[in-house]
């Protein structure tokens, strides 16, 4: 009797679950470096206590879309973009991160931090320290950093086997997930430059607009079918007075 509403909730709370991530990739459309997010979804089968086969939606896991976003000059010259696949490496209090958000500036002490304060490192797991009174800033494509005084070190670009299997953080951060880091020569250091976010605000709004329409119409057959078994209920107990 309730199958139908059953299946019908399952859809909602799963488009409600939707509407959370697309939120979501709106709220970061201007955020250095981010990556959109969708919902991987599956049917998901259940037998009823009388053998009826019910089919409800479930959904997953998120999906990163890891496609690069768009490139913008900003000709500051500790504003560094990644070309290509890979990965800046952080020091944090919780150990080594990653980013492909590479809006930097230096600390009191002269080292290439986050604009959330954790230091950059370079090759061999060491900050990347600027002398002091260095002046002209140059970062070849290659990752390495010279002032006037001469080279400083070069950072490390890393890729992983399987991105999509790391952990979203804070701060455009990710954490590796239990993979080892990997060299990425391939990839090119782009100074004076930062990664946009790849969001598509058309393409999400349509998503949001199409969500909402089939979450109304799901409530609508839920409602119609309560109203459908508040008939029959009532047809059925005029039945049995007469």
């Amino acid at each position: 009797m309730e199958n139908a509403g059953y299946i019908a909730l399952s859809r909602q709370m799963v488009l409600r679950r939707e509407m959370d991530v697309i939120a979501n990739n709106m709220a970061n459309l201007n955020t250095p470096a981010y990556k959109g997010q969708s919902m991987l979804f599956v049917e998901y089968l259940e037998t009823s206590d009388s053998g009826e086969k019910m089919s409800f939606v479930q959904d997953i896991s998120l999906v990163r879309n890891l496609t690069e976003g768009q490139m913008t000059t900003t000709e500051n010259p500790l504003d560094l973009a990644i070309a290509g696949d890979g990965y800046f490496e952080v020091e944090t209090p919780v150990g080594t991160r990653y980013t492909r958000n590479g809006v930097f500036q230096l600390n009191a002490a002269g080292e290439l931090v986050t604009s959330s304060g954790q230091r950059v490192l370079g090759e061999g797991g060491n900050p990347v320290v600027l002398p002091p009174n260095s002046r002209d800033v140059t970062v070849t494509r290659d990752g390495t950093i010279s002032t006037d005084l001469g080279p400083v070190g070069r950072l490390s670009i890393v890729r992983f086997e399987n991105e999509q299997a790391m952990v979203k953080l804070a701060d455009g951060l990710y954490d590796a997930d239990g993979q080892d880091p990997l060299p990425n020569e391939d990839a090119e250091v782009m100074q004076g430059m930062i990664e946009g976010s790849n969001v598509q605000g058309i393409i999400e709004l349509t998503k949001m607009i199409e969500t909402v329409r089939h979450y109304t119409s799901t409530g609508k057959l839920v409602n119609d079918e309560h109203e459908r078994l508040r008939r029959a209920i009532q047809s059925l107990g005029g039945t049995s007075q007469a």
